[in-house]
C-alpha cells in the first residue's frame, strides 16, 4: 500500500536538541510523536559532523520504527541508507534530485524544493515524491532569501503544479493560518519552531492534528 502523506509534517531542527543527553532525549521524543500521532518526521542538521548526524539518527530510529513513521534525513542523501532512514530531502545546493534518487533507491521517499513565486523550470518531471514551496510567511529557522509568499502565493502553485503533485507549504505556519494554507492547496504543511519550541511537541503535535484533521 502507498504510503499517504498527512497533513502534517514536522521538521525536527538539531538546533534545538541539548548539548548532552541527545539519544536520551531523542528516544522520548520519538515514542511521545508516535503517541501524538506522527507519521512522517524530518531531521534537519546543517552544521552537524557525520558522527552527530549518523547518532541522533540512530536515536530517532529506533525510537520510531519505520511500520510506523516514516523518518526523512535532510540533504544527506549519502546517509540514508546508513541510518535506515526512509528518504531524503534534498534543496538547492545539494544533491540534485536525480542524484539523490541514485544515492537512495526507488522505494525510499525523495523531497525537494519546487519553487517559490512560481515553479522551478522542469521540476514537475523531477524524481520526487513531494514539492516543498515557499516560504509562506517569515520564518526563523530557514534560512531563505525569497519573500513570503503567503496564501495566495500557495494557490498560484497549486494551479502550476496540478491536482496529482504533493506540494508541502513551509515557513512560518502557524496553528492559526495552517487551514487557509491547506485550503490554498498545499497537501500537507511543514512545521519546525510552532511545534518543537513548544514546552511539550507531542502535546502541540495532537492539538494541529485535532485542528487539521
Amino acid at each position: 500500500m502507498a504510503f499517504i502523506f498527512p497533513k502534517l509534517y514536522p521538521i525536527l531542527d538539531s538546533a534545538i536538541l541539548p548539548p548532552t543527553g541527545r539519544a536520551a532525549y531523542l528516544t522520548g521524543l520519538g515514542v511521545s510523536l508516535i503517541d501524538a500521532g506522527v507519521t512522517l518526521l524530518e531531521y534537519r542538521n546543517k552544521t552537524g559532523s557525520d558522527a552527530e548526524i549518523l547518532a541522533d539518527c540512530s536515536a530517532l530510529r529506533a525510537a520510531m520504527p519505520g511500520g510506523q513513521v516514516r523518518l526523512i534525513l535532510d540533504d544527506r542523501a549519502d546517509l540514508v541508507a546508513i541510518t535506515g532512514f526512509d528518504g531524503v530531502h534534498v534543496d538547492a545546493g545539494d544533491f540534485t534530485p536525480a542524484e539523490a534518487r541514485v544515492l537512495i533507491g526507488k522505494d525510499r521517499i525523495l523531497g525537494t524544493f519546487g519553487g517559490s513565486d512560481a515553479l522551478l523550470p522542469g521540476i514537475l518531471a523531477a524524481p520526487a515524491d513531494y514539492l516543498a514551496v515557499g516560504p509562506v510567511f517569515t520564518t526563523t529557522t530557514k534560512h531563505t532569501t525569497e519573500p513570503p509568499i503567503g496564501v495566495e502565493g500557495v494557490r498560484k502553485l497549486r494551479a502550476e503544479a496540478g491536482s496529482g503533485v504533493i506540494l508541502s507549504a513551509a515557513a512560518g505556519i502557524t496553528l492559526e493560518t495552517a487551514p487557509a494554507v491547506l485550503a490554498a492547496g498545499a497537501s500537507m504543511v511543514a512545521v519546525s519552531a510552532a511545534i518543537f519550541r513548544a514546552a511539550s511537541p507531542a502535546a502541540e503535535v495532537h492539538r494541529w492534528l485535532s485542528r487539521l484533521s
